[in-house]
């Protein structure tokens, strides 16, 4: 009994400053998303639904909820990562380069919600940051993809990237972030498929002993939850392209440096099965538009979550069928996690 009340105190201190972190983000973006709401409606940037077809609201929605979820991850890392690494360096340069390179984007996604800028624009500004990030490196970490396992070898071997590791990340970057923001098309669905991923990158980073990534991992869960109690159907609030691109780049960010510690064959799998149901859709979205001679680029109403609204779903519905093939696929991943921890 002593033994496993040991073993028990020990999982716990592993997830005790995760989840104050994600507990702090979760209460800042919710008490501030109503706060923003009312500034973005000030300002003009509503989302009308006449616009185009694929609107799915009938109602003329705020957009910026980026802002306040921006706000609940820089907030809850202020505090709790000063205290969880008294003797060290808190805020890593890796962290910063995050941080700096995610208000940036927030801020221009901003804009974007006001006028609507192109998709080569956007493509080019998202391309940067995923390069751009790489170069906040230090004795602590680095965003940056350097090698790749090679599946079937025994004893694992590696393909080492070299010069190919800036645009390989910069492309997985751009991936995960663009498909966070094409799946933001039902209320709800964008903010909590975010919260089940930062929460499994949580978990796979508290397992692999990286205090620092399971920290910045629970706060982009928490301000997903928190901004998700407006977003939720019926939203009050839409996240706008701020708000896909800082869960995105975020997240992203976080899995690259989450993965340096996991075996190898699930480093392979991290980004199939933690970002599974956005890059499912946006791979058959891209191949359906190729298929009948559509830009890749021109928005329609192919995505996942307008077939199932098809099929006679309502949006909570068809938000829910999301989650659940989301929370398997997670799942799945932290039993192989386990299972080689």
């Amino acid at each position: 009994m002593i033994d496993l009340l040991a073993v028990q105190g020990k999982v716990l201190d592993g997830f005790r400053a995760p989840l104050l972190a994600g507990l702090i983000a979760m209460a800042v973006s919710w008490l501030l998303t109503p706060v923003v709401r009312n500034f973005a409606i000030k300002k003009g940037a509503v989302d009308d639904p006449k616009r185009d077809d694929r609107r799915i609201h009938k109602e003329p929605l705020p957009r910026w909820g980026g802002l306040a979820i921006y706000a609940g991850i820089a907030i809850a890392l202020l505090v709790i990562l000063p205290f969880a690494f008294p003797e060290s360096k808190p805020f890593p340069n890796y962290l910063i380069g995050m941080l700096v390179l995610g208000a940036l984007l927030v801020f221009v996604g901003a804009l974007d919600d006001l006028y609507q800028y192109s998709a080569k624009l956007q493509a080019l500004l998202l391309l940067g940051a995923g390069v751009a990030i790489q170069f906040f490196e230090g004795p602590v970490g680095q965003v940056q993809i350097k090698s790749l396992a090679i599946p079937l070898t025994t004893p694992t071997q590696y393909w080492v990237l070299g010069a190919l590791a800036i645009p390989i990340t910069a492309i997985y970057i751009f991936v995960v972030t663009k498909t966070m923001d094409t799946i933001d098309g039902v209320d709800g669905l964008a903010s909590g498929i975010a919260t089940i991923s930062a929460a499994t990158l949580m978990v796979i980073a508290v397992y692999g002993e990286q205090p620092r990534v399971a920290i910045i991992a629970a706060a982009i869960a928490g301000a997903s939850v928190g901004f998700l109690k407006h977003n939720y159907n019926p939203a009050k609030i839409i996240m706008g392209t701020g708000g896909a691109y800082i869960l995105g780049f975020m997240l992203a960010c976080a899995s690259i440096v989450g993965a340096l510690k996991t075996a190898a064959f699930i480093s392979l799998l991290l980004p199939v099965f933690v970002f599974g149901v956005p890059i499912f859709d946006a791979f058959f979205v891209v191949i359906r538009r190729l298929l009948s001679g559509q830009p890749i680029t021109q928005a329609d109403k192919r995505h996942v979550h307008h077939t199932l609204l098809g099929k006679g779903l309502s949006q909570r519905q068809t938000v829910w069928v999301l989650y659940a093939v989301a929370a398997v696929l997670c799942g799945v991943l932290l039993i192989l996690v386990k299972q080689n921890a």
